[in-house]
């Protein structure tokens, strides 16, 4: 079996004054920098998601912004997979698939963002496609929510999507801090 990370959107959209300020997102990002120096220095693949905006109107991830970049504390180096995406399912339309198979993956780490949608459509698509997934919860971030008139603050939000993963569809590390 071998390992892979996958670093879900940590682009600068998502950051303070970008046009999706998640919360908590810059230590995220640190938490999955740490995770992808850990990585690196066992030489083992690294897979990089990069959601690009498609829909009209979208109001950020937009193709040819700075705020659509993948952060530099997380940048990609030469050789390692760049695949860029419009859902929020990292597999829906792109080459993640095949790109994990040619380099063996079974096993995946996943860390980034939106907890709430993209880290939880993309952990559940890898879990039905037969991978071994660890969802590390200190290296993503979300957002408050609202539905029928209650907010729900991001840290609630963030919870109950790791507590709903690690039912079923992965191991979830990092919850402690």
């Amino acid at each position: 079996m071998s390992r892979g990370l996958l670093l879900v959107d940590i682009q600068n959209d998502y950051f303070p004054g970008g046009a999706m300020e998640l919360v908590g997102m810059d230590r995220a990002a640190a938490r999955a920098a740490e995770a992808l120096k850990a990585f690196r220095a066992e030489s083992l693949p690294v897979f990089h998601v990069q959601h690009l905006a498609a829909q009209p109107g979208a109001a950020f991830f937009l193709p040819g912004t700075p705020g659509a970049e993948i952060r530099p504390l997380v940048a990609p180096r030469d050789g390692e997979t760049v695949v860029r995406k419009h859902f929020p399912n990292s597999f829906r339309g792109t080459p993640l698939l095949d790109r994990l198979r040619d380099r063996g993956v079974t096993e995946l780490t996943l860390c980034g963002a939106m907890s709430h949608m993209c880290i939880d459509a993309t952990t559940r698509a890898a879990f039905d496609l037969g991978f071994s997934c660890t969802v590390r919860a200190d290296a993503c971030a979300t957002r408050d929510l609202a539905f029928g008139g209650v907010t729900v603050p991001a840290a609630q939000v963030h919870a109950a999507f790791m507590a709903a993963l690690a039912a079923v569809y992965a191991k979830v590390s990092g919850a402690d801090g």
